[in-house]
């Protein structure tokens, strides 16, 4: 599929770049945490009415990764300029090297881009490195603001998913928001309905129903078949899909605020049992080459008709099941994540694809308007149902006819939706050694699935080892 949704960034990037935003805190973005005037981030009230054409004969410089959602913006270009007479210059890079090449760009602190593309995880990193606007200042100004926008339509998890206080131990949903949603991904179950009717089997509803279900399920399509995939590599990408799924259900937190400091909880009771169940599910049921697997081995395995089931994000499976697009198309459907103890809440870790404003912007009334139009229900429901804008962050294009009639043979995915939905956010607790701290979380995941390690001992180690970086932070920022 065409630009399709890579999610996985390289470990030197991420090191990189938590090297260099961590390691200061500039004065300008130290007052705007302690709530000081910043002047640098100002916006000036309207003083009238709101108009599209405002900012005519602006030019803004925008930043994409390379993405369906990016390609749907760049195929409206001309009708937004001709809107609004503002003049874009954009650029498209691969996700390898997007996030390097726009954390080179926002550091020089010249205004350029006036807009990027960035996922929430990396908006706490460009938030201590004071490159990011608040947007509030924008929505609250009628002026500046279409009476059509509503922000209220999205759904709130996604948006809040972008709003944080930068109080390090707050969770998200707290505070400014920081962008504004263009898709998102919920991770639940995925499976192959003819490898259910093989063995007999529904779609689990437990977790120990998963792992049953899953390791009847090996070889059920040939040599090389197996039961579920999940992803596996040393990369905070493992962490945050199905993993932190079920440890949130499991009532497991990563970090909790003590006497002001954030503490590790990534070896609590709640936290050893869940890795534990996760590590049985790899070991008896997944890939050989676990260790291997990304994003992209989860979803074209579902696919190809290699694994019985995914717990993954719930996109990756619907681009298999398309007519055409894979030789299992057709035949994946899609359940609620496995509830990992009795009395769970069913709901789901997030990735969050949005826009951003540059702090340092000399355009930002142009670079709001483009933030809007492309964000805006008209623009969001063109793309959920004329390109590959999957999933849609306004509530109101779920209920558009055109795209429920798009989803429609997609068995379960609907409804596997709006069971979640309701209780689905970031569940990470928002702090600038996210990339590192997840980081090491994969490789403590690898070794207590290959057995290297017991979970509770590992898990220990890893918390004491996210203490420390935690508390070297904390003495950098404070």
């Amino acid at each position: 599929m065409k630009g399709s949704f890579r999610k996985i960034l390289p470990v030197v990037f991420s090191l990189l770049l938590v090297g260099s935003t961590a390691a200061c805190l500039p004065d300008v973005q130290r007052s705007q945490r302690d709530g000081v005037a910043d002047p640098g981030a100002a916006v000036p009230s309207s003083g009238g009415a709101f108009d599209w054409e405002m900012s005519k004969g602006e030019t803004i410089h925008v930043m994409f990764n390379q993405h369906p959602y990016a390609e749907a913006i760049i195929e409206r270009l001309p009708e937004f300029e001709k809107k609004t007479g503002i003049r874009v210059r954009y650029s498209v890079t691969p996700e390898s090297n997007y996030f390097d090449k726009l954390t080179v760009s926002l550091n020089a602190r010249n205004g350029r881009p006036d807009v990027f593309m960035t996922g929430s995880y990396q908006l706490w990193e460009f938030l201590f490195s004071g490159y990011v606007q608040e947007l509030d200042p924008f929505i609250r100004d009628k002026g500046k603001t279409s009476p059509d926008y509503d922000p209220e339509d999205f759904f709130e998890g996604v948006l809040n998913g972008n709003r944080w206080n930068m109080k390090v131990g707050r969770p998200v949903g707290t505070g400014p928001l920081w962008a504004v949603p263009l898709g998102f991904e919920v991770n639940v179950l995925m499976y192959n309905r003819r490898a259910l009717d093989k063995v007999g089997a529904d779609p689990p509803k437990t977790f120990d129903e998963l792992i049953e279900t899953a390791s009847k399920l090996n070889g059920w399509n040939g040599e090389g078949s197996y039961g579920i995939a999940v992803r596996g590599t040393r990369s905070w990408a493992t962490i945050h899909p199905g993993y932190m799924t079920a440890y949130s259900m499991a009532g497991a937190r990563d970090f909790q605020a003590e006497n002001g400091r954030l503490v590790s909880r990534v070896n609590s009771p709640q936290a050893v049992d869940i890795t534990e169940k996760f590590a049985r599910l790899v070991r008896e049921a997944g890939p050989k080459d676990w260790t291997n697997y990304t994003w992209y081995q989860v979803s074209t395995d579902l696919g190809a008709g290699k694994a019985a089931m995914a717990y993954d994000a719930d996109i990756l499976g619907f681009f298999q099941n398309v007519e055409g697009a894979s030789k299992e198309a057709g035949n994946i459907g899609w359940a609620p994540p496995p509830l990992p103890r009795e009395g769970a809440e069913l709901g789901s870790n997030m990735w969050i694809w949005s826009l951003a404003m540059n702090r340092y912007s000399q355009n930002k009334d142009a670079a709001w308007l483009f933030m809007q139009y492309f964000t805006g229900k008209e623009h969001i429901r063109w793309g959920a149902t004329e390109a590959n804008v999957v999933n849609p962050p306004r509530r109101s294009v779920w209920e558009d006819s055109k795209f429920r009639e798009r989803i429609k043979r997609m068995e379960g995915y609907r409804e596997t939706f709006e069971s979640v939905i309701d209780h689905s956010t970031i569940k990470f607790t928002p702090q600038p050694e996210f990339f590192n701290i997840t980081t090491e979380w994969a490789a403590a995941l690898q070794d207590i699935v290959i057995g290297s390690s017991g979970a509770g001992e590992r898990l220990n180690q890893l918390a004491q080892d996210a203490d420390v970086r935690i508390r070297r932070m904390m003495d950098r920022i404070e």
